[in-house]
């Protein structure tokens, strides 16, 4: 069996979405929105229970859900530990994680953790 890369260009394997279900939606677009717009995706789609950011062919959705079971999110839990993303080279790093840090890592109130890497060859 073969997979076709749908029109969009994206190649079998990428990633499509993440999907974070969070448990006050108004806290997580003011915490999730700033970061997003930071780094290049663009609003998507918008819905009363949640927004979608897009970059490239890939979407990030934050949604507050009534299928919630738990009202906090505990990343040493199984599940979702953290989110890595390419945040540009080592200067745009340090912006968020001091003058002697090349990945910084941020959480927010929610207890969601999201790394910022710097790009490769850019450390002094």
């Amino acid at each position: 069996m073969s997979i076709r890369a749908p029109d969009d260009h994206c190649s079998p394997g990428s990633l499509h979405h993440v999907e974070l279900w969070v448990p006050d939606l108004v806290r997580a677009l003011a915490e999730w929105g700033w970061l997003l717009g930071e780094l290049g995706y663009a609003e998507f789609q918008r819905w009363p229970d949640g927004r979608s950011w897009k970059l490239g062919a890939t979407y990030l959705v934050v949604e507050q859900s009534s299928a919630l079971t738990a009202s906090t999110h505990q990343r040493t839990r199984p599940g979702l530990n953290h989110l890595a993303f390419h945040a540009g080279d080592a200067a745009r790093v340090d912006d968020a994680g001091g003058p002697a840090h090349y990945a910084a890592y941020l959480a927010n109130s929610d207890g969601y953790e999201v790394e910022l890497v710097a790009t490769v060859g850019t450390q002094p």
